[in-house]
C-alpha cells in the first residue's frame, strides 16, 4: 500500500480567462477533474481555490479581481504547501501554478505532471 499524500492540484485558474467568470469556472472544473483519480488512488486532493475563494468571500471580496484577492489567493497556496506532500501540475500557462511548483521543489516535494505518475495510481 502506498502512503497517503495530500496533493495540491496546480494549474490555470484565472490565467488566460480575461477575468471572465465562466472561463474561470471552466478552469476550476478542469482542476477538479484530477481530484477523483487522486482520491481513487488513495490520496487526498487539494485545490488552492477550494480554500482561497471562501476566505476571499469572508474578507468581503466577491471575485479574484478584488484588490484584497492579492492578499489571499497566492498566499493560500503557499500556506497549503506547508502541509502538502506533492503537487500535480496540470498543463497550461499559470503564474500561480508555476509559483506552486517552485515552492514545492524548494521544499523537496515531488511534482507530478500527469496523474498517472502519482504513486499508487489506479485507473478507472
Amino acid at each position: 500500500m502506498v502512503d497517503r499524500m495530500l496533493i495540491l492540484i496546480a494549474g490555470p485558474y484565472r490565467s488566460g480567462t480575461g477575468d471572465d467568470p465562466e472561463l474561470m469556472a471552466r478552469n476550476l472544473a478542469r482542476l477538479e477533474e484530477a481530484a477523483w483519480p487522486i482520491f481513487r488512488s488513495g490520496h487526498v486532493p487539494m485545490i488552492g481555490e477550494w480554500v482561497a475563494l471562501p476566505v476571499l468571500r469572508g474578507a468581503g471580496g466577491s471575485s479574484p479581481m478584488d484588490p484584497i484577492a492579492a492578499e489571499i489567493m497566492y498566499p493560500t497556496a503557499e500556506r497549503l504547501l506547508e502541509h502538502c506532500d506533492a503537487v500535480l501540475r496540470l498543463p497550461g500557462e499559470s503564474t500561480g501554478a508555476d509559483q506552486d511548483v517552485r515552492i514545492a521543489r524548494e521544499r523537496g516535494l515531488p511534482v507530478y505532471e500527469k496523474v498517472e505518475d502519482i504513486p499508487g495510481y489506479r485507473a478507472a
